[in-house]
């Protein structure tokens, strides 16, 4: 793992070394095999949950999670798995959640996109679109209240920004400098839709700036890029000097949800993929350590590591109990205790 000072980021020069690197690469190797592996299930129909995957924009969540403390909180949206994997949340509860068992990190009443694991700071996915904005917003003022010095992260896609509640917080978060970090995960659609269908300028990261926010646009491929942009935002927010807005540009290689290319909806995204494919975060970072002197075994280890991880949560996902019908109605109405 990376070396941290008691603040939690990485000392001195280390920010761009081999070693951080690699720390980087295995985090974005291991989200990207566990995407590749649950698509196949999808297809395969042991998984039925709605599934939204996060292929090719692995380098967001490895970058701002790598740079974060364990007891740092982080809130997503329906595109979380990436998150919950980088932030720590263990790989075999997760598995089984998509497979709907009681061993899942929900119980399996909650599925993809309902990730929890209070032990490393993952306090709810949610699937409604900007719901975690405030929610984060709402933890980062309990945060300050309480001098606790944790940072909040809120994750969010380009679509998001578009909602009432997204200026609201963010409003709140720069009256208040409150320490919380929004990383909107543009990857050009809501859905379907592209940027420019829904906006009249592509400006995202002025909306930032108009509530008196510190914004950064960024290349969200270059993992390196986005560590650097968001150890500083989360040492800023530690240090009491407010909120930061990081807008990553970046791409998802497969549909809105589930695991097709979603070629077949009319959208220009046909057009535009074959552009994106070799801005691959992970072929980027790899052929950085390549050149750092990191050997191709060394690499292969870490992707054979990888699927040999997640071989094994899916077996544990397979092999759980499903809940019984008894539970159907816990977590639903108020119940009072004998």
């Amino acid at each position: 793992m990376l070396a941290r000072d008691s603040e939690g980021l990485e000392r001195g020069d280390a920010l761009c070394d081999s070693v951080a690197l690699i720390d980087l690469f295995r985090s974005m190797m291991r989200i990207r095999v566990a995407e590749e592996t649950i698509a196949e299930l999808v297809e395969q129909n042991e998984i039925r949950c709605p599934t939204h995957l996060c292929i090719g924009q692995e380098g967001v969540a490895a970058g701002v999670c790598v740079a974060l403390r364990q007891d740092d909180y982080v809130f997503g949206g329906h595109r979380s798995h990436g998150h919950y994997l980088a932030k720590g949340g263990d790989l075999r509860a997760f598995m089984a959640e998509l497979f709907g068992k009681t061993t899942g990190c929900s119980r399996g009443r909650g599925g993809s996109m309902h990730l929890f694991a209070e032990d490393v700071g993952i306090l709810g996915t949610v699937p409604l679109v900007a719901a975690t904005i405030p929610i984060a917003v709402g933890s980062a003022l309990a945060s300050k209240l309480r001098k606790d010095s944790r940072v909040s992260v809120a994750f969010f896609g380009d679509g998001a920004t578009e909602e009432g509640h997204f200026h609201e917080a963010v409003n709140l978060a720069g009256l208040h400098q409150l320490p919380v970090v929004f990383v909107c995960e543009n990857n050009l659609y809501a859905s379907h839709m592209h940027i420019l269908e829904r906006r009249p300028k592509d400006n995202i990261v002025e909306t930032a700036r108009a509530h008196g926010i510190s914004g950064q646009c960024l290349d969200g491929n270059d993992v390196v890029v986005v560590y650097r942009a968001a150890a500083e935002a989360i040492q800023r927010a530690r240090n009491g000097s407010g909120p930061t807005f990081l807008e990553c540009r970046t791409y998802r290689w497969r549909g809105h949800v589930g695991p097709a290319m979603d070629f077949d909806v009319g959208v220009k995204r046909k057009d535009e993929l074959k552009d994106w494919l070799p801005k691959d975060p992970l072929k980027r970072a790899r052929a950085d350590l390549l050149t750092r002197g990191v050997s191709e075994a060394a690499l292969l280890a870490i992707e054979n590591e990888a699927h040999e991880e997640i071989e094994d949560a899916v077996r544990f996902g397979r092999d759980s109990a499903c809940p019984t019908a008894d539970e159907l109605l816990e977590h639903v109405f108020c119940q009072e205790e004998s």
